[in-house]
């Protein structure tokens, strides 16, 4: 996970002499928070997007696609945005022992079902970097006793292009 995190840095790094637009087609990066993983943003209009989150937790997967608003947050800062959106997630897991949710005695699982998301985000000008946080509730409509789980708070960092 450090050679990840480096090799991201050093991306980020050579990247960043070339960056000139205020606005972002693509991003890509690193989520962090109650489920840890990968995010990819990509824009369909000028305030739509379309993001895939991949994360991993108790020895399995959850891929998330969200579709996304984005509105500016402040006239005179015209790179600080909020957003949010919905979508669906489906995870498989073999460890989760350590989460009430699930029965202990079940030897693998599966979940799927509806996601929110709402956050705030900044994209530097000076360097292709995007900073978010966001909350992303969700709802489990297969799995985990349909369970609704309201502790998705995460940050990320992107690298945009």
């Amino acid at each position: 996970m450090r050679h990840l995190i480096a090799s991201f840095i050093f991306i980020i790094a050579l990247a960043a002499t070339t960056y000139g637009q205020n606005d972002y087609n693509q991003a890509i990066g690193v989520r962090g928070g109650l489920y840890n993983g990968v995010t990819y943003k990509k824009a369909l209009s000028s305030n739509n997007y379309l993001e895939i989150l991949g994360s991993i937790r108790w020895g399995g997967a959850v891929v998330t696609g969200l579709y996304e608003v984005t509105k500016n947050l402040d006239p005179d800062t015209p790179r600080l945005n909020w957003y949010y959106g919905f979508g669906a997630h489906i995870g498989l897991w073999s460890d989760y022992n350590d989460n009430a949710w699930f029965d202990e005695d079940a030897d693998d699982f599966m979940a799927i079902g509806v996601d929110g998301i709402i956050g705030i985000e900044y994209t530097f000008e000076e360097v292709p970097i995007n900073l978010s946080a966001d909350w992303k509730p969700v709802i489990n409509l297969i799995g985990a006793d349909n369970a609704v789980g309201f502790f998705g708070a995460a940050a990320s960092v992107r690298y945009v292009f």
